[in-house]
């Protein structure tokens, strides 16, 4: 089973236009609501795959409700969410079909006491026991520690669980002394944790501060993975138009079944740009184009770059 983390659930509304143009009304053409934020999207993923999903986190009033009703359509996925007092966050993404590009709007989310961060924690450690792999995503809510992410990843470390962690800033920072074992950012939060433009030497300054392995995504460009057994870049064959905002979700869906399953880094990487790009072709986060996904997986390049560098 592979367990997602996702600690600021949200309900996603994307709102396709023809064209997003500041200071004018806009014309909304379709309209798509259901349950979101990253391990959200990421367990939509894996479970559209066939794979084994629980999904945790935390979510709280009406907007809870609402995100908790969705999971409920979806066949494979099992909903372990624990309930807080305060209200679920919203994220609205405006998608202008004349570029591709998105829009995001993400709310704050709700304030979380320190007694549902200890009951969230309790249920974490019964559920990362039946885990093999565990993704840990997203942004933290008001009222939790930064080092929240650190907390969890070391319990899962202590239950012998591989850990994959996408987040940005603080808590990524923070998260690192844990040693997760896959992390996940993209070009630019890579450049804003560790002050690189150099995707290659960020994700070396990242592995120098205990993350065994790091994944960087950027859009079109594809996936750096610095590893310890090398580093190597994988690209797909072409550039697809439509709503880039669920590609990294469908990416860490990807790096957590390969780590699941045992497979080589070049297949891991394979299949993480090709499930990325055939995310892109769909109108939510959380989906993915078959169809595109059976082309790209096997029309991906995985380039070896250059020897691991010890840590």
């Amino acid at each position: 089973m592979i367990l997602t983390v996702t600690l600021n659930a949200a309900l996603d509304v994307t709102y396709g236009v023809d064209s997003l143009r500041p200071r004018t009304s806009h014309r909304v053409g379709a309209v798509h609501r259901r349950a979101g934020g990253k391990g959200v999207n990421v367990a939509r993923v894996l479970a559209g795959r066939g794979r084994a999903v629980t999904v945790t986190g935390l979510v709280g009033g009406p907007t809870g409700a609402l995100i908790r009703e969705d999971l409920r359509g979806v066949p494979g996925l099992r909903d372990e969410l624990v309930p807080v007092s305060g209200e679920s966050r919203q994220t609205v993404t405006v998608v202008s079909a004349d570029d591709g590009d998105a829009t995001v709007f993400n709310e704050r989310g709700p304030q979380v006491g320190p007694a549902e961060w200890r009951a969230f924690t309790d249920r974490f450690a019964e559920l990362v026991r039946e885990a093999s792999v565990v993704a840990l995503c997203g942004s933290l809510p008001s009222g939790l520690p930064s080092d929240a992410y650190a907390r969890l990843i070391s319990r899962a470390s202590r239950s012998g669980v591989t850990s994959v962690l996408d987040t940005s800033g603080a808590p990524l920072l923070d998260a690192l002394d844990a040693r997760p074992d896959v992390v996940k950012p993209n070009a630019a939060e890579l450049a804003a944790a560790t002050g690189c433009d150099d995707a290659g030497t960020g994700a070396e300054r990242l592995r120098a501060l205990g993350a065994r392995a790091v994944v960087v995504s950027s859009g079109p460009g594809g996936l750096l993975a610095v590893t310890p057994d090398g580093r190597r870049r994988a690209v797909p064959p072409e550039r697809l138009a439509g709503n880039p905002t669920g590609a990294g979700d469908a990416c860490v869906a990807a790096l957590a079944a390969g780590l699941a399953d045992g497979a080589p880094w070049g297949d891991v990487l394979r299949e993480a740009v090709a499930l990325s790009a055939a995310a892109v072709a769909c109108p939510a986060a959380g989906d993915v184009d078959s169809a595109a996904y059976e082309r790209f997986r096997t029309t991906v390049t995985v380039e070896d770059l250059h020897a691991p560098q010890p840590h």
